[in-house]
């Protein structure tokens, strides 16, 4: 985060022990991972990455009496864990907890990345990582929604099939007859055409080049669900440097608030002129509404 968002944090320790202690817990976990925090800083994000380099956003709500009661945990993930907490604990605490949570996670995330990138999905336009279902275009009429167990996901998943009342019978009779031959050790898209007895296909044109842009100020490809974010809440990036030697990807909530913290910075009317945090050529945003 910007040293302009850390002096308005500075500024408000000095006026409580609450505020002092939350700024100093910051500090701990370091101002680099945070994304955004509310005005009497019970609302906190986090930006955290796994082994794989996807990056995650913690939201985490403290309580008035905090840190006599646990913090609330918000994320993009298919399962929250149960946090360990103590009237000692701090924030670090809860980033930690959260990267462990993280690692179990791995097997399963990697296995949905496998289905998108070498599959036929349908609809990838908001691959949301707490997602554990995807529907794969089997035939011109015929889909199949499976199921994925995050905490088992190389086991048999849970299917539905829709489409014509023929192809659909044709699927149910042959995933009912083959579905003991799923095998733990095989490929995913090996034992779901074993099952099914058919050739898959495989991801179309768009799917194949269609970039999973991440926003280069929070480094996420989605802000969170948030209802202050308004009509923004869980978009993707949309806004582009024009500079193509750069073409970095913002949220234009992101870039606003990076916008708004330098000196440089100039206002016409609903719009901030600036220059891109990457390759510093001019760059604007049109200023959001928020609620």
């Amino acid at each position: 985060m910007e040293c302009a968002e850390q002096k308005r944090c500075q500024e408000l320790a000095k006026s409580s022990s609450f505020y002092r202690r939350i700024y100093s817990e910051v500090e701990e976990i370091g101002w680099e991972h945070l994304v955004r925090f509310g005005k009497d800083l019970r609302l906190l994000s986090f930006r955290v990455k796994d082994k794989k380099g996807r990056v995650l956003i913690l939201q985490i709500t403290l309580d008035g009496t905090y840190p006599n009661y646990p913090p609330s945990l918000s994320a993009d993930v298919p399962y929250l864990f149960n946090l360990k907490w103590s009237i000692n604990s701090r924030l670090k605490d809860v980033i930690q907890q959260f990267q462990k949570h993280l690692e179990k996670l791995q097997d399963f995330w990697n296995l949905m990345d496998d289905i998108d990138h070498s599959l036929l999905v349908s609809d990838l336009r908001y691959p949301q990582r707490a997602l554990s279902h995807r529907q794969l275009n089997i035939s011109n009429d015929s889909y199949i929604i499976l199921s994925i167990d995050a905490n088992d996901p190389t086991s048999l998943p849970d299917c539905r099939f829709l489409g014509s009342d023929s192809g659909v019978e044709r699927l149910r009779a042959m995933w009912r007859k083959n579905c003991k031959r799923w095998m733990r050790d095989k490929h995913f898209s090996e034992n779901l055409a074993h099952v099914l007895d058919i050739q898959l296909h495989g991801p179309s044109s768009i799917q194949k080049t269609d970039p999973q842009t991440e926003c280069g100020i929070c480094y996420a490809q989605y802000l969170p669900i948030d209802d202050e974010l308004g009509d923004k809440s869980g978009s993707g990036t949309d806004c582009t440097c024009e500079n193509n030697s750069c073409s970095r990807a913002f949220h234009s909530i992101c870039l606003e608030d990076w916008l708004r913290s330098i000196t440089t910075t100039r206002q016409s009317f609903d719009v901030l002129f600036g220059n891109c945090p990457y390759c510093s050529d001019p760059i604007a945003v049109k200023m959001n509404t928020r609620k």
